[in-house]
């Protein structure tokens, strides 16, 4: 059962979606509260350890109907099944898209069971101090060196979770830059350090060209026989791993099931396992599948990954605005807005839908932010006092995990004060107009019990439901990226001349004026 390929714009309700847009471009939100004084109750959903407060939002009851109906008429419902029932939903790749089948421990295949093991088992004997590196000493230090969905999920989950590692520190090399590389190097010890090479097809140009100057650097300061000690993989590609020096008995698999910037629940997440250890790795990857529960039973009324789908369908695509900010009132959460750049633009970045066409309206929101308290003294002048219209998420942690109560009353106060500032706004006192805030900003609001293994999972899992819905809205191939492709060939043809110093292969004038510039 491919996915459907529904033109939206063809739909009934995208019409009459468009006619009520008419009736309520320039309505007020606080109108609305003012009318319907049940609004925050009718306007929200509640599940498990999640309040979703979506009443500040520029809808009405006919709003969410219309919606909806839009999400049957493309056949929501069917998409979800044919996701979770394995079905090759990436056709352009030919490949399932079963990340869910990752942390469904109900129904569990066989090989991701296996692989769930072998991680358990090699994280318990990091944290056991019985896996030892060349020279007798234990582990203390982990190294993955990946880049997109092998690197932004693993470092984020780390980040956010790091009141739960197990003493081990943690450090990433991603970008090729060769400085940031060197700066990671003299932060660790080659006798207790561990590298984590994670790279599906083996063969990433930023990924490999890493990967062999650590271990270059690894092998001046030791010998060729302790990489095998010291260096782990994650692949597909057995021979070229074997090639570089990694022991098959520590290589981990991956599967071409599992996209890139999904694959944080697999054994990609080895640098998590080892961070934070197997239990809360495993807890992670419960609190995620419930909200694949969640999301492939609950009845789209109260569904809330649907609820924020198509709330950003609604803005995106009526309202014409093209960003969605994400604000997370949680330092432990600061790098969750660029592993959802990855997640929801190179998922939805896209101009042709199912059917080939080009089509003509928009299509993948910007995703931007940073986290509260920090991102009011940056950012926030242009959300309450600028031209844009930015639909803004606030994620709030009831419970701190250090106590401090203190600085959490006030993180939580700036979080629900800027929430209702942006829609109360304040009128100016006469010759004031620059003190004018003119309100009637949306914003949802996600609050959270505490920031827990289980339920960053399903935080996680959240956000990549509401992108798969708002592809199948839009008719897009969520899970390839061609066009991350093309980059990557120019680039290969500008290194050659870099390398040669020949800028005849260079068919670009300005690309020319620069190559004469670069310093060698």
């Amino acid at each position: 059962m491919p996915l459907p390929k529904i033109d939206p714009t063809s739909t009934k309700a995208w019409k009459a979606l468009q006619t009520h847009f008419n009736e309520m471009r320039e309505v007020d939100v606080r109108d609305l509260f003012a009318e319907n004084p049940a609004r925050a109750t009718d306007f929200s959903i509640s599940w498990n350890d999640f309040f979703v407060d979506i009443s500040k939002n520029r809808i009405t009851p006919k709003t969410r109907e219309l919606l909806l109906q839009l999400a049957d008429e493309v056949a929501l419902k069917s998409a979800i099944e044919a996701q979770f029932q394995g079905e090759k939903i990436n056709e352009t790749e030919d490949r399932a898209v079963l990340h869910t089948a990752l942390r469904d421990f109900s129904n569990m295949k066989p090989e991701v069971a296996e692989g769930l093991q072998k991680m358990k088992a090699f994280s318990e004997a990091i944290h056991n101090k019985t896996y030892k590196g060349y020279t007798g000493k234990p582990i203390d230090t982990v190294v993955n060196i990946g880049i997109g969905g092998s690197h932004l999920g693993p470092e984020m989950v780390c980040t956010a979770l790091q009141d739960y590692n197990k003493g081990i520190n943690v450090h990433f090399i991603s970008n090729i830059d060769g400085d940031a590389v060197a700066r990671t190097l003299q932060q660790v010890d080659p006798e207790t350090t561990l590298f984590i090479v994670v790279s599906k097809t083996f063969t990433t140009q930023e990924t490999l060209t890493n990967a062999h100057t650590v271990k270059d650097w690894f092998v001046d300061r030791t010998n060729k026989t302790a990489v095998a000690q010291h260096f782990i993989a994650v692949s597909t590609n057995p021979e070229e791993v074997a090639a570089f020096g990694i022991l098959a008995q520590n290589t981990f698999a991956m599967w071409d099931w599992v996209g890139g910037r999904f694959s944080l629940w697999s054994a990609v997440g080895l640098s998590i396992c080892c961070a934070i250890g197997y239990t809360n790795f495993e807890t992670m990857l419960k609190g995620a599948h419930g909200m694949d529960q969640h999301f492939a039973t609950a009845p789209f009324s109260e569904n809330i990954p649907v609820a924020l789908a198509m709330l950003s369908i609604w803005y995106n695509n009526f309202y014409g605005f093209e960003t969605e900010a994400i604000i997370p009132y949680s330092e432990a959460l600061n790098k969750l807005v660029p592993y959802l750049q990855q997640a929801v633009m190179e998922s939805n970045g896209k101009q042709i839908d199912r059917n080939g066409n080009l089509v003509d309206y928009q299509t993948g929101t910007i995703v931007w932010g940073a986290t509260g308290t920090n991102a009011q003294h940056a950012f926030f002048q242009l959300l309450h006092q600028g031209t844009k219209r930015i639909p803004t998420d606030f994620i709030c942690v009831s419970q701190s995990n250090h106590g401090l109560q203190e600085h959490h009353d006030i993180l939580v106060a700036n979080c629900l004060a800027q929430s209702e500032a942006l829609l109360e706004g304040k009128p100016a006192k006469s010759g004031e107009p620059y003190r004018t805030f003119k309100g009637n900003k949306p914003t949802t609001t996600i609050l959270i019990e505490k920031l827990t293994p289980k339920n960053l999972g399903s935080l996680i899992a959240l956000y990549e439901h509401k992108t798969f819905v708002q592809g199948v809205v839009w008719n897009m191939y969520s899970y390839d990226q061609w066009g991350v492709e093309l980059g990557k060939s120019v680039a290969k043809t500008i290194l050659q001349a870099i390398r040669e110093k020949d800028e005849s292969v260079l068919q670009n004038k300005s690309t020319r004026a620069i190559f004469k510039k670069v310093k060698k």
